[in-house]
């Protein structure tokens, strides 16, 4: 027996293993280099940019989220300044209210004093007439007393009835 054929391999065989098997390992450094790894830069810029693209989509919920809550305050602000403008409307139509009750108070009063006062005007005018016919009566009662001259009963009917004319209401007030 033959110490290279033992298992039916001969040197030719082995060679060509050998050979075959540098010949794929070159194959697998060549795939390797030109296949293998533009595969693996293309997954990896693929993955980069799905996690960029996730991160970009993060920052602007995160964004969108701070939006939201700034115009919700600023929608309470408007809603607080809405309510301010509404109660200082109804404060100034109150005091604007007051003051027209006040102005009509004071014009109210104004012309029951101005009634007052052509009132006692007009009572004063009156007294004023009274006493001008007093004293035409008067003179009258004197022409009369000088006519009858030196009568007393013909000069106390005239002042009876002189009295009677002005009345007993126009002396006693």
């Amino acid at each position: 027996m033959e110490w290279s054929r033992v298992f039916d391999l001969d040197l030719q065989l082995l060679a060509d293993s050998v050979l075959m098997m540098v010949a794929i390992f070159i194959l697998f450094l060549a795939a390797s280099y030109f296949l293998f790894n533009p595969v693996r830069d293309m997954l990896e810029k693929r993955k980069t940019k799905i996690k960029e693209e996730l991160d970009d989509a993060q920052k602007n919920q995160a964004e969108a989220i701070a939006l939201k809550e700034e115009y919700s305050s600023k929608l309470k602000d408007v809603e607080k300044e809405t309510e301010a403008i509404l109660a200082d409307a109804r404060k100034r139509a109150l005091d604007n209210e007051n003051r027209i009750i006040q102005e009509a108070k004071e014009e109210a009063n104004r012309i029951i004093e101005r009634a007052r006062n052509e009132a006692e005007l007009e009572k004063q005018k009156a007294s004023d007439d009274v006493k001008r016919e007093m004293v035409v009566l008067a003179s009258l009662m004197a022409g009369k007393v000088v006519k009858a001259s030196i009568d007393t009963t013909v000069q106390d009917s005239i002042v009876n009835d002189t009295l009677k004319e002005i009345g007993e209401n126009t002396w006693l007030s």
